[in-house]
């Protein structure tokens, strides 16, 4: 009796967005990430499901939230399924890493088998819970069709072991962009990969590696940026933005009662229109995490209001404020679109 199983990467979430390691932090989906989710669920329109399993992480639950509302099927959250334990490079910027460990950096997607960091899990240990994870869901859907939402690191390393892959092999295959699906069948002791990283469904437009080049890179390298932190009087941070050694940008903050107000943000005039600005703004996101605060707020002229507001700031008494909230919110609307089979 065969089990057909489809893996979804989880949408652009903050990590991918601000060019952050982000392994089992619970980050959460960006507004790009919500447009990804309206052509995924569109994409699964008419596609019987028995059941919508995923790992418990907030951008993974958001992600299945596509799939599962619109059927009325609860959610079933599932460990197995979390991204690989990234130890101490979590949180760091892949700049910060590149810079730190530029050989580990390059191991991390080329050579699995030889990547390690202190207080991480091996791929060797994310493959063994991610193949774990797919008999415990076809043996508890025998028969049935599922899907399940899972991470980046976590699915590559288990669709190239199901295609008969060792670790190193693993590390010449390439990357599923954000919402890219695969089909498993499951048979018995047998697991068939049909299709994998198809991301057909989400236009240039909505694209997250459309904007990146990372994954095009043999050594998997992108120009990264790395912060130095200093506190200043008044209460005021400042994150200092290098690239190499050379300052770029800087972004400064300060602790208001229920929210981080950002006083300063500016990045080098050769550097602007190239997505480096996000990084800055990510580094405030982050920072306010840590004090336990939902919401980042600044006050911009209008014409950089669309700016803000494309990475999810919105008009509020004056300012542009950024909720910083782990919950699922509404899906946007889309115009209808057909789309191609990958299985045929």
């Amino acid at each position: 009796m065969t089990t057909r199983i489809f893996l979804v990467r989880h949408a652009e979430a903050e990590g991918n967005l601000f060019r952050v390691a982000h392994g089992q932090y619970d980050s959460i989906i960006t507004p790009r990430g919500y447009r990804q989710l309206a052509y995924l669920r569109q994409r699964f329109d008419g596609e019987r499901l028995d059941a919508v399993y995923g790992s418990d992480l907030t951008r993974t639950r958001t992600t299945a939230s596509a799939l599962y509302i619109p059927r009325n099927l609860a959610f079933r959250p599932l460990p197995l399924l979390r991204e690989i334990r990234l130890g101490v490079w979590e949180q760091m910027t892949w700049g910060e890493i590149q810079r730190m460990d530029p050989g580990m950096y390059v191991d991390f997607n080329k050579r699995p088998d030889l990547w390690r960091a202190e207080g991480a899990e091996t791929f060797a240990q994310v493959r063994d819970r991610m193949v774990a994870g797919i008999r415990q869901i076809a043996a508890e859907n025998p028969g049935g069709t599922v899907a399940a939402t899972s991470h980046g690191a976590a699915l590559r390393t288990l669709l190239g072991t199901l295609q008969g892959m060792s670790l190193e092999e693993i590390g010449r295959t390439g990357h599923g962009d954000n919402t890219a699906v695969s089909l498993l069948e499951v048979d018995g002791e047998s697991i068939r990969v049909v299709f994998r990283d198809d991301a057909s469904h989400v236009p240039a437009s909505a694209s997250t590696f459309r904007r990146q080049s990372w994954h095009k890179d043999d050594a998997a390298t992108e120009p990264g940026l790395w912060f130095r932190t200093s506190d200043g009087p008044d209460g005021v941070r400042t994150a200092e933005a290098l690239m190499d050694e050379e300052a770029v940008g800087r972004i400064s903050m300060v602790l208001e009662p229920e929210a981080l107000r950002v006083t300063d943000y500016a990045i080098v005039p050769a550097l602007r229109g190239q997505r480096y600005g996000i990084q800055l703004l990510g580094q405030a996101v982050q920072y306010a995490r840590r004090q336990d605060l939902e919401r980042v707020v600044l006050t911009c002229g209008p014409e950089l209001a669309g700016y803000f507001a494309q990475y999810g700031f919105v008009p509020s008494g004056g300012d542009m404020v950024m909720d910083l909230r782990r919950i699922i919110r509404e899906i946007p609307e889309i115009p209808l679109v057909t789309f191609p089979s990958p299985e045929k």
